[in-house]
């Protein structure tokens, strides 16, 4: 049986607390993995690994940080994220919500874009969640 949307999210919360030492209170769905949560490049290593492991899954690093977007003249120009670039970027990583992003699609602020809301998303839609 798959689990719940609940039990995905304590599983992802229990990984983000152990991964990023940050008190569960703070580890809400609206939460930025950067931003609020202060995860670095190096941890996104650990999550990956502990959620791996919790849903016995493999997560492709390409799926969660689709970097060759963002490194594209065809889809990033003057430091901005082109309308293409999110067009590609949205087929890339359904889980995630760009209203916010598209507002100001300046690359250096792709790295708060994810959420914990948008990383338990992509391990429903990996795992098939009820």
């Amino acid at each position: 049986m798959a689990p719940t949307k609940d039990e995905v999210f304590s599983k992802v919360q229990a990984a983000l607390v152990d991964a990023l030492g940050v008190d569960e209170e703070e580890v809400t769905p609206e939460a930025t993995m950067v931003g609020d949560l202060g995860a670095e490049s190096i941890d996104f290593l650990d999550i990956v690994f502990k959620l791996e492991k919790a849903f016995g899954i493999e997560i492709p690093r390409k799926e969660l940080a689709p970097e060759d977007i963002l490194t594209s003249a065809e889809f990033v120009q003057e430091g901005k994220v082109t309308a293409a670039g999110i067009a590609e970027l949205k087929k890339r990583m359904p889980f995630v919500n760009f209203t916010k992003f598209e507002a100001n699609p300046a690359v250096r602020e792709f790295s708060n874009l994810l959420t914990v809301g948008d990383l338990c998303r992509y391990i429903e839609s990996k795992i098939g969640a009820a």
